[in-house]
């Protein structure tokens, strides 16, 4: 079956932008919330932590489950009906009363969430060819933005309310949300007709098949845990007895990260010049240096304050700057099949970023700071030495096959 492809417009193309951030938003706030909602059920920081670490997994899950769907559904009713479940996911989170019912709604949250990873697929193939990279870039932008305002806006809400409002109030932004896309989506035909468990097949036979596909995700499972760990534990240290602030504080570290958005074209460019691998190194050497800038956390007041800004930007930088270069590798595999290479890497990506929370959490509660930076610095060492014993008899990487995403969430498949 060919594809329906009509051009798609200005306005539609910011209303998908927007939509990809509203989206992507519910995986990150809870971050920032965790130490309210511990207070509020009266359980301890690592139990409350464990809702981001759901949301994670669920979306991991949902990348999986749900993402291979776009080439099978048409997409206005498999967007509409995710961000459906996505809202009342949200309702159940915001109305719960007991940790277990929190973290069942986190998962089903983060499972049906993964919209931005059909729309942007989407956006791509709806666009007239002379735009297709400025809509692209679009959609990255507001995907970006959302990960961006994310913790920002639950330490906000929470601080001013409590931990609950921002469940409520995302709940309504994609209540509006699912009424716009169910109205401004255009109509679009599958892609395909292979039944749904071929399609799940495909993506764990180019895991096995394709190992410049499995170094890549090995890459950005421990880089992505390393940054989950730190951003997890991070607002239990500020919030805590050293620094004393309440989440708000977490949300202003958050926007510190807006800097990393001017530097991915920059790793796109370098990655186009220098080839993938070059730019992986750099990103694990970064990755490296700020689990050791993060250490400047532990002197309070200001001037750790400052050291934990640098070393979150740094961070962050690493992160999406590695993604650029992990993308380019895998997307020069099998251009035919980029979606289901896309989905293969952004679920191992995912679980990584899950197991880094719970790792995080623990290590903070057994060993304070001192022991997420360790933490990260393990992983970021792990991958290094995976670069360093990187197989001779693997393809080699190609320099000038480069993937417009950047962020750990920005699918670019298509």
């Amino acid at each position: 079956m060919s594809p329906v492809t009509p051009v798609l417009s200005r306005p539609l193309t910011l209303l998908l932008s927007v939509a990809c951030g509203i989206a992507v938003a519910n995986i990150y706030f809870p971050q920032a919330i965790s130490p309210l909602i511990a207070d509020d059920l009266g359980v301890t920081d690592a139990s409350a932590a464990l809702v981001v670490t759901c949301a994670q997994l669920g979306y991991a899950a949902g990348i999986f489950l749900l993402v291979p769907l776009g080439d099978r559904l048409r997409h206005r009713g498999l967007v509409t009906t995710l961000l459906a479940l996505t809202c009342a996911g949200l309702v159940l989170a915001g109305t719960a009363t007991a940790l277990p019912v929190l973290a069942v709604a986190s998962v089903l949250v983060g499972l049906t969430t993964v919209v931005p990873q059909i729309l942007i697929p989407m956006a791509a193939g709806l666009a007239d060819p002379a735009r297709r990279g400025a809509v692209t870039g679009t959609l990255l932008a507001g995907l970006i933005g959302g990960i961006l305002l994310a913790r920002t806006f639950s330490g906000t809400l929470g601080a001013w309310f409590d931990w609950r409002a921002p469940y409520l109030v995302a709940a309504a932004l994609v209540l509006v949300l699912t009424v716009a896309l169910a109205v401004a989506l255009p109509p679009t035909t599958p892609s395909t007709d292979r039944r749904y468990p071929a399609l799940l097949a495909a993506s764990w036979h180019l895991l096995r098949t394709e190992p410049l596909l499995r170094r890549s995700c090995q890459y950005q499972v421990l880089v992505f845990a390393a940054f989950s760990a730190a951003w997890t534990a991070l607002a239990l240290l500020v919030t805590g007895p050293r620094y004393g602030l309440g989440t708000e504080a977490v949300g202003v570290l958050a926007l510190v990260g807006a800097a990393s958005m001017f530097v991915t074209p920059f790793a796109g460019r370098r990655t186009d010049g220098s080839g993938p691998d070059a730019v992986s190194l750099w990103c694990v050497l970064g990755a490296l240096a700020a689990a050791l800038l993060l250490l400047t956390g532990l002197l309070g007041g200001p001037v750790g304050l400052v050291g934990l800004g640098a070393g979150m930007l740094l961070l962050d930088v690493a992160t999406q700057s590695g993604q650029v270069a992990n993308q380019a590798r895998i997307f020069a595999l099998r251009p035919e099949a980029r979606a289901r290479l896309n989905t293969a890497y952004m679920t191992c990506a995912f679980l990584g970023g899950s197991a880094g929370s719970w790792l995080g959490v623990r290590a903070y509660a057994a060993f304070g700071w001192t022991g997420v930076c360790a933490l990260a610095a393990l992983l970021s060492g792990l991958a290094l030495l995976r670069h360093a014993l990187r197989g001779r008899s693997e393809p080699a990487s190609n320099p000038r096959a480069t993937s417009p995403a950047g962020h750990p969430d920005v699918p670019a498949g298509r």
